[in-house]
């Protein structure tokens, strides 16, 4: 029998919502306001390690829509997921961290993120698919680009 303990391995572990706000400081005056609001979504991926060969990836979005200068309403919200990564090329865990393991975790993101806030009385929210490959290569570029600080 083959030894198969150097085999690559990538396992979802688990996905699972690690955090969920949503606010409305400027209720209920602002609910009776008929100008439509403008909406700001910002995105964020982050990976780390937890153990030997197992990561935690989440996905972060904060849903920001206003009246002029008042807030309607906004979400903060991080869905992450545990993976085991094992005997994988060195060159292929980047790739992997920052755009196999979003795309899977994001789908729940933008499903909790709509839920959240059809929950607080407005229409739904729907994030855009995300090409986390292309986010993945901005962020690689950018991070080529800019030297790094030492202290």
């Amino acid at each position: 029998m083959a030894d198969n303990t150097q085999d690559p391995v990538f396992q979802i572990q688990r996905v699972y919502l690690k955090d969920l706000s949503l606010e409305q400081p400027n209720s209920p005056a602002i609910l009776l306001d008929s100008e439509q609001p403008t909406v700001d979504i910002q995105l964020g991926v982050d990976a780390q390690p937890v153990a030997d060969g197992i990561y935690e990836v989440s996905v972060s979005a904060t849903v920001q829509t206003k009246i002029k200068d008042k807030t309607v309403f906004l979400v903060e919200a991080k869905q992450a997921g545990i993976f085991e990564l094992r005997n994988l090329p060195q060159d292929q865990m980047g790739p992997i961290l920052g755009i196999a393991c979003p795309q899977i975790v994001y789908p729940y993101l933008r499903g909790n993120v709509a839920d959240v806030i059809q929950r607080g009385g407005f229409p739904p929210v729907h994030l855009a698919e995300i090409n986390f490959q292309a986010m993945y290569e901005q962020q690689q570029a950018a991070a080529q680009a800019t030297p790094a600080v030492t202290q």
